[in-house]
């Protein structure tokens, strides 16, 4: 009785491994903190590089912060705040109120992942 539970088991883990690698991460509401990290790379070479990669970017600087949006001019999908911090700076991305994901989050956080390594 009980190896052919462990059986069972056993036969259905794979399916459960595979459907959790399929399974994309729980996308944050608006105004929430969808990527909050730190890199290396000063904030300056972080905001260039996020230039170069995604479209309909603005970017403001207020003193040592860097100020970003990304997406529609009047109703941002994203705001980045890029701050100095020791030898490199910290990255937080907020999903802003707009309806859509312009670009979709997928892209933005490969983005974000690209230009802080």
């Amino acid at each position: 009785m009980l190896s052919s539970r462990l059986l069972a088991f056993a036969s259905l883990a794979p399916l459960a491994l595979v459907a959790a690698c399929g399974s994309s991460p729980p996308s944050a509401s608006n105004g929430e903190t969808m990527i909050y990290a730190s890199s290396a790379r000063t904030a300056s070479s972080v905001a260039s590089c996020l230039e170069d990669r995604l479209s309909r970017v603005r970017t403001a600087r207020d003193g040592n912060t860097t100020r970003m949006s990304v997406g529609s001019s009047s109703n941002a999908s994203y705001f980045v705040t890029l701050t100095p911090s020791g030898s490199g700076s910290v990255i937080r991305v907020v999903h802003g109120t707009a309806e859509s994901s312009d670009p979709p989050e997928e892209e933005m956080r490969f983005a974000v992942a690209r230009c802080t390594t």
